[in-house]
């Protein structure tokens, strides 16, 4: 990942001025500490903290077309820039970065070119010939960034909040699918997939086709020309991510440069659940394994820098972020530069536990595409600035555009939890890659029940949260909870606890109103906690608040239900502008 900065239309223009947007992109250098890159013209600044991670040597940003009238600072990859380079026959490129590409795109067609676009990405792009610019967004915003207005009139674009937090009058999360148009002043949706109408779908389930999709997804993500790895915490997703890549791992240009050995990455608490079965799939795949441990109080401890780094006070997104942010740390000690992770996969197939109460198909699909489209407020987030917090880029293959359209193409009735039918949660991920013939993963791994990242580290790391939260935050201050935080009013004392880091580093309302809220029980949305009556009385985000559902769930809740929060209209609209059994994959 690098970090962008983009101010545009500034009264000021003075070297001072120049060395404040210096000192603010500074601020995004954790992001990409291998160069820093600014390009001015007039009134408009366009600044680059660089992660190399393709054409290390020659790829410095900003980049421009042939005669430097089109300038563009990006947070990404491109993965197909090289088909589309065959496309621009006569454009000449001055490096081989895969988002130099972007510059001559607009030169060639305008605006319209985003959809054309198959990678994760954020970008301002400056035409110097008439000082317009536009700004976008991927399509599920794996990539994160914000956009800003100043009091003189400007425009501020950042890959995070804390470097235009302080000089804007005002900010909001920039909307994922989107694109921004200095010439209507608005924002517009690019990203227009079938199924963000949420429409039900009625396509047959394919296995097959299914799988294939997502190799070529895994595949096209180890596109590097430096050492890379794969996050394994040993449930399904990592899992599956690990085996493709390992299986495919021979084939690619970073095997020739690299090894074709792959690294995988987990961390957790001694003698934790992830930690026991990463370990498993390791030996069975043959990986180079690094095991990481810390402690509950190694978590505590780094709370407040992972709250700064996140940009949230959203607990399961605290909870998670943090081993996450830890272990990072760790791998970037080793050399390596990017990773792939599962994120995703609970979101497009209802992996999560409280969907086994889903009263039916329609209901099912729904959650799954309003989890889809919240994403960039939760695991993207997560999975993006805890890796980034120390320069390491995470890629997410289940959120590859293409593999989404299949995906989220599926009649729901194939994804429902059937018990009966001996389909548990994510079964159509899972029997698509059962194949006795050549196995991915061994059988019980392949269907091993869902654990939530958070809880997968051990049990004790949000007990322990709990309790910590509980010595910091007393009952007065939970009983008046509402008047000092009337938006977003925390429920709970962990809550409050980040809420009170959060505000220390990000004071205004601005900041708090990019944060969503609502009820939820193991990350569902406030929608589905309808579904079982229960869930009122215990709504916490861990995966073991599935009463009836977690083999480890906790025990129903007696008493009062802790009063829901709303949004208040806060949180950024992601906008209208924006039944048989059947065989494994390996005998359909």
């Amino acid at each position: 990942m690098c970090g962008i900065l983009a101010v545009l239309g500034v009264a000021d223009v003075s070297l001072a001025k120049r060395a404040r947007i210096i000192e603010l992109s500074r601020r995004l250098r954790h992001r990409g500490p291998d160069w820093s890159g600014l390009h001015c013209h007039q009134d408009c600044y366009l600044a680059h903290q660089r992660l190399a991670i393709i054409d290390p040597t020659s790829g410095d940003q900003p980049l421009y077309n042939e005669d430097k009238s089109v300038v563009v600072t990006v947070n990404g990859e491109i993965y197909n820039h090289e088909e589309l380079k065959a496309k621009l026959p006569t454009h000449q490129f001055q490096t081989s970065s895969d988002c130099e590409v972007i510059a001559h795109l607009y030169e060639e067609y305008g605006e319209e070119f985003v959809d054309m676009l198959d990678g994760m990405f954020a970008f301002v792009l400056l035409d110097t010939r008439d000082k317009s610019f536009i700004a976008a967004r991927d399509a599920i915003g794996i990539c994160p960034l914000y956009m800003g207005w100043g009091l003189d009139g400007s425009v501020w674009f950042s890959s995070e909040m804390k470097a235009l937090s302080d000089d804007c009058e005002r900010f909001i999360t920039f909307p994922p699918g989107h694109l921004y148009s200095s010439k209507t002043g608005s924002l517009r949706r690019w990203y227009n997939p079938p199924w963000f109408s949420e429409s039900i779908p009625s396509t047959p389930y394919n296995a097959l086709l299914l799988r294939e999709m997502f190799e070529k997804s895994v595949i096209k993500r180890l596109m590097t020309d430096v050492p890379f790895g794969v996050l394994l915490s040993g449930g399904l997703d990592s899992s599956l991510v690990a085996s493709v890549a390992s299986r495919h791992l021979q084939e690619t240009k970073a095997a020739r440069q690299w090894g074709n050995k792959l690294h995988t990455f987990c961390i957790g608490l001694k003698g934790s659940p992830d930690l026991k079965a990463a370990r498993e799939v390791a030996d069975y795949l043959g990986t180079v394994h690094h095991e990481f441990h810390f402690t509950v109080q190694e978590g505590i401890d780094a709370l407040e820098e992972v709250i700064y780094h996140i940009e949230t006070y959203d607990v399961t997104t605290i909870r998670a972020s943090t081993p996450m942010f830890l272990m990072s740390r760790k791998i970037k000690s080793l050399g390596v530069k990017m990773v792939l992770s599962g994120e995703g996969s609970d979101e497009i197939f209802g992996g999560y536990l409280y969907f086994h109460k889903a009263p039916n198909k329609k209901e099912f699909h729904e959650e799954t595409c309003r989890k889809i489209k919240a994403l960039h407020l939760y695991d993207c987030l997560r999975a993006n600035k805890a890796t980034s917090a120390w320069g390491v880029e995470a890629r997410v293959p289940f959120l590859d555009k293409s593999f989404i359209n299949v995906a989220m193409d599926i009649d729901p009735e194939w994804k429902m939890i059937r018990r009966d039918l001996g389909r548990i949660e994510k079964w159509v991920i899972r029997n698509a890659f059962d194949d006795e013939k050549r196995p991915y993963l061994p059988k019980h791994i392949l269907y091993r029940q869902k654990e939530q990242f958070s809880d997968g580290v051990g049990y004790s790391w949000i007990d322990g949260l709990k309790d910590h939260a509980s010595q910091h935050v007393s009952d007065s201050m939970m009983a008046n909870a509402s008047f000092v935080y009337p938006e977003n009013t925390p429920t709970t004392k962990e809550g409050y606890y980040y809420r009170m880091i959060f505000e220390k580093f990000f004071p205004k309302p601005a900041a708090r109103s990019t944060v969503p809220g609502g009820p939820s029980v193991a990350c569902s949305t406030a929608k589905a906690v309808e579904w079982d009556a229960a869930w009122s009385k215990n709504l916490d985000p861990s995966g073991r608040a599935a009463l009836g559902v977690h083999d480890a769930a906790y025990e129903d809740t007696q008493g009062e239900a802790p009063a829901a929060v709303t949004d208040n209209g806060l949180r950024p609209a992601i906008g209208e502008s924006l039944l048989k059994p059947v065989a494994p994959a390996s005998a359909v």
